[in-house]
């Protein structure tokens, strides 16, 4: 096995490279289902139950307004026949301002403002 010298500014340049790329967060499941509180008065997320909202069982990867038996808005049905599928891009930006991602949705929700209660979220939707 042959080691190579590094020079001074290869290590110097590589460290920067690492310290001074952007951070990118994994969400927390355990923090997530803290922020889901904000959620629960209408979804469910641990059973195929529907209450004001539909069930989150299952929705990350899920068609939108695809859960039998939900009476969704024309707007979340026309998305949904759009092709809109709740990819984790597609719920960080629904979370952070619902009327602007899908206008006319019946969801009285406001969003979250905080990226990482949006991440933590997601993770804990995906467990």
């Amino acid at each position: 096995m042959q080691i190579r010298k590094l020079s001074l500014p290869v290590i110097a340049a590589a460290l920067a490279t690492v310290i001074f790329a952007p951070q990118t967060q994994a969400g927390d499941a355990a923090a997530g289902q803290k922020v889901f509180n904000k959620c629960r008065a209408c979804h469910v997320a641990d059973q195929e139950t529907n209450r004001v909202g539909p069930h989150l069982v299952g929705i990350v990867g899920r068609k939108a307004a695809s859960v039998d038996g939900f009476k969704y808005s024309d707007a979340m049905k026309s998305a949904g026949e759009k092709g809109l599928v709740w990819t984790e891009e597609n719920l960080a930006k629904y979370m952070k301002d619902p009327k602007h991602f899908v206008p006319g949705n019946r969801m009285a929700f406001v969003g979250l403002k905080k990226d990482q209660d949006i991440d933590d979220l997601i993770a804990f939707l995906k467990k």
